[in-house]
Order: structure tokens, then C-alpha cells, then sequence
């Protein structure tokens, strides 16, 4: 971490600071988060920002090869397989645990990798809304805070982000598609998304087919969807049995970003490929035979395909094994375990765990992708998801900020 801004910050810390911070994203978004908030942003250190930064960039590139990318490609069920998948998502998140490097500093490990969108327009407000609260600590810089990457700032970042999601559309004839969006926890990204872009989230039961073609209504017009925000998760769908007004395998005239089918390729069904001093041993469970000795100790267990951490064993046995059908098997790996370290001093002495997503943006004919912004995790439990952490504070959703410029 960084030691000067974390020493400046916790000492000025109140809970009047959190609220302010929170209440300014409410107020700037016009809906409020039904995720935790943490109580702080993470201030990393130059070297612990460039390992990151590096690990990201060199792991993107290493899954931008067609062979591999043809491999993974055997993670999307033929039910689920929607044509015209592109060469390279438009969005990809590498998520990192930061642990300890043996010599005093911090260092990132990949947790998962994931070819489908997350809050990128809510992090942008609560940059901002950081960035304001911050002004009024001592010690700590003045001016305007940044979560950005490849020198990019709020409005170079907008740009990259309409680029991927609107493209050359009016934003009228794109939709953010997810079921039942107000219900969803990541409603107010939604909403954000809405004030950045002028892009709604829409029911895909609320769409009309016709031939090819998809329509929304609006204030009493009848839209053509061209372009599809895909929010979708395909575990909500497989579960509620949710029946959509179209196929998602039909050939429709839209343009999917991102393409469906990245949910399966790039996932935690990748990690076996990737050969990168970041990315923890990683085997299908169904390649597994025997079973390490050292399971417990050494290895988690986790569905290749899961929602905010559900079906993770973090202290597996061989009887937990058994109880998958050998048929399920190629559905599950084992993962080398990570230990996080607990870095972060929360102001009751306790420490805090962070994971931390870096975004990537890929605008159609790009050459490769950008590293657009981040998010975090912070934790206290034995595991990061909300689940996990119900009775602490210093947990929840954070952003991981410097002085900007």
C-alpha cells in the first residue's frame, strides 16, 4: 500500500467522511447501491500499480491467440452456442488477489478471468465521489483523484466505453439487456450507465421479434435494436427459466457486445491454459487422477461457471470430490490456493484483504484491448463475496485511486 496516504487517511476517518462519500454517488446516480460500500479507497504503491498493470496487460495478451481461443471455446454449451461470436470480447475483467511477495511488498495472483461486462459506469462515480471527499483530508494531495489506466482520464475513458457499448449507433437503438433490471444488484451501474451514455436497461421479455429483427418500445415509439449491451448472466437464466420472446442462438440482426459466448471461454475455464508467473496451477477436476494428498491444504475447489462466489470450497476433501458425478467433473478445477494478504490496517486495527478487477475495453477494430479502470473487493472474511463478510465493516466495493496526472 501506500503507507503515507493510508497513515493520512485512517487518521482523518469518520463515518460522517463514508456517508459523505456515499451519499454523493446516490445523489450524482439517482439510485443507491444494494452491494456494501467500503469505508475506503485503496491507495496502492507505484511498484504494487506497475505489477498489476503488467500482470493484466501480458495475461490479455496471452489469451489473444486463436489456437488457445479455439480451445477454450469448448467451454460454451452447444444450447447456449450464439452465432457470430468476434475474434475478442469487447470486455474483459482479470481479476487479482494481492498477496504477499516474501520480500515486503505486495504482489497480484489471478483469481478469474471473465469475458463479460461489469461496473463500468459506476466506478466512474465513485472515482469522483473520492476524489471530492478526498480533498478535505489532511496530508493527502490535493486535486483530482484518478482509477484509470493508459493515461486516460474521466472523459477520455467515456469515450473508450461508448466506443465499445454504442459504437456508431444512436443510443436509442441500443439496449443494456438483463432480466428484471431494477432488481438487480447492479441496478445502479445500470442507471450510471444510462447517465453516461444514454443507453436503458431493458427486460428481454419486453423485446418484440419480427423476422430477424428485434424492436423496443419507448415513450410510445417503436425502436429497432441494433446494438445488445449483453448484461445477462447465464446462470439466472439456466436457474429462473426465464422464457425470452427470441432465441438467443437465433441469427438476429444485432451486435452483441459482448458476444454471449465469451461468458463461457474466458472464465475460470481458461486458467488451465495460461502459462504466467501470475496465474495460480489450475487443472480441470475431471483431469485430476489421483487426487493431490495435499488437497485440503493446498487447493480450492470451484464451479467454472458460478455467481458472486456460490459453489467455491475453499477446504476441499476427497469426499467433497466424490460427491460430483464423474460426468460433472469437467465443470469444476482445482485451483492452487491463494492466501491474500491482509495489508490494508482498518481503523479498528484489523487488517483487510483486497481483490482487484482490471478492466479491459475492446472497440471494434481495435488492435488489441485497453486497460481502461479498476475495481476492488476489500474483505474480511475468509472469502470476498457479500456472503462472506456480513458482520464487518471496512468491506464491500471500493476503487483503487492516485493523485491523477
Amino acid at each position: 500500500m501506500h503507507r503515507p496516504y493510508r497513515e493520512a487517511f485512517n487518521a482523518a476517518f469518520s463515518s460522517s467522511l463514508w456517508r459523505r462519500q456515499t451519499d454523493l454517488l446516490e445523489g450524482r446516480i439517482g439510485a443507491r447501491a444494494s452491494y456494501r460500500l467500503a469505508e475506503t479507497p485503496v491507495f496502492l504503491s507505484p511498484l504494487v500499480a506497475e505489477r498489476l498493470v503488467t500482470a493484466a496487460r501480458e495475461i490479455a495478451l496471452l489469451l489473444d491467440n486463436p489456437a488457445t481461443i479455439a480451445a477454450m471455446r469448448g467451454a460454451v454449451p452447444p444450447e447456449w452456442d450464439v452465432p457470430g461470436m468476434d475474434s475478442y470480447p469487447s470486455f474483459l475483467q482479470v481479476d487479482f488477489a494481492l498477496v504477499d511477495d516474501g520480500a515486503g511488498s505486495l504482489e497480484p495472483k489471478l483469481i478469474e478471468l471473465q469475458g463479460f461486462p461489469s461496473l463500468s459506469a459506476f466506478e466512474v462515480f465513485q472515482v469522483e465521489a473520492w476524489s471530492e471527499v478526498l480533498q478535505g483530508v489532511p496530508g493527502l494531495p490535493k486535486g483530482p483523484w484518478s482509477g484509470f489506466f493508459s493515461g486516460l482520464d474521466r472523459n477520455s475513458y467515456v469515450d473508450l466505453f461508448r466506443r465499445v457499448v454504442v459504437a456508431d449507433a444512436d443510443p436509442e437503438n441500443v439496449v443494456l439487456l438483463d432480466l428484471d433490471p431494477p432488481k438487480q444488484k447492479t441496478f445502479v451501474d445500470f442507471e450510471a450507465t444510462r447517465l453516461l451514455l444514454g443507453v436503458d436497461a431493458v427486460d428481454p421479455r419486453a423485446l418484440k421479434l419480427e423476422g430477424r429483427k428485434l424492436f423496443r418500445e419507448k415513450g410510445g415509439k417503436r425502436l429497432p435494436v441494433e446494438r445488445i449491451y449483453n448484461r445477462i448472466v447465464f446462470d439466472e437464466l439456466i436457474r429462473t427459466g426465464a422464457h425470452l420472446p427470441f432465441r438467443l442462438t437465433d441469427p438476429l440482426d444485432v451486435t452483441w457486445t459482448p458476444h454471449p459466448n465469451w461468458y463461457w471461454t474466458f472464465s475460470k475455464a481458461s486458467l488451465p491454459y495460461l502459462d504466467h508467473p501470475a496465474v495460480p496451477k489450475t487443472r480441470l477436476l475431471s483431469e485430476v487422477d489421483p487426487l493431490p494428498a495435499d488437497l485440503a491444504a493446498r487447493y480450492i475447489l470451484k464451479p467454472l461457471f458460478s455467481f458472486a462466489g456460490g459453489g467455491v470450497n475453499v477446504d476441499p476433501t476427497p469426499a467433497d470430490v466424490a460427491r460430483i458425478p464423474a460426468k460433472e467433473r469437467h465443470g469444476w478445477c482445482l485451483q492452487e490456493k491463494i492466501v491474500y494478504a491482509p495489508f490494508l490496517p482498518a481503523v479498528d486495527g484489523g487488517g483487510v484483504k483486497v481483490e482487484i478487477r482490471m478492466m479491459f475495453y475492446r472497440p471494434e477494430g481495435a488492435a488489441e484491448p485497453v486497460l481502461g479502470l479498476n475495481l476492488c473487493r476489500l474483505s474480511r472474511g475468509k472469502m470476498l463475496g457479500v456472503d462472506f463478510n456480513k458482520d464487518f465493516t471496512w468491506v464491500g466495493s471500493s476503487v483503487a485511486i492516485a493523485p491523477q496526472g
